[in-house]
């Protein structure tokens, strides 16, 4: 899980806005409209980021389409520590 994370989160394009996204949802389970909102992002951005994260296994979606909210997964809170060395990394 170590390689996935440090190449979803730094080794492409997206990776600063994935640890915005993530460290968000660590605060609380949001739908990609409030992750928008909050992140001042284009909501398309928001729903790019958050599929990578989920064919990554790093997020999971509970609910249904629209206002479904995501939140990490129990691999990725298993990795916690590596994410936020990441998180550090990156600011």
């Amino acid at each position: 899980m170590d390689g996935v994370l440090w190449y979803v989160l730094t080794g492409t394009r997206g990776g600063e806005n994935r640890v915005r996204i993530l460290r968000t949802l660590d605060e609380r389970p949001r739908n990609a409209n409030k992750l928008a909102e909050t992140l001042d992002l284009d909501y398309t951005t928001v729903r790019h980021h958050l599929d990578v994260l989920c064919d990554n296994d790093v997020l999971e979606k509970q609910g249904d389409d629209y206002g479904a909210v995501y939140l990490p997964t129990d691999r990725a809170r298993n990795n916690w520590d590596t994410i936020e060395q990441i998180m550090e990394q990156v600011e």
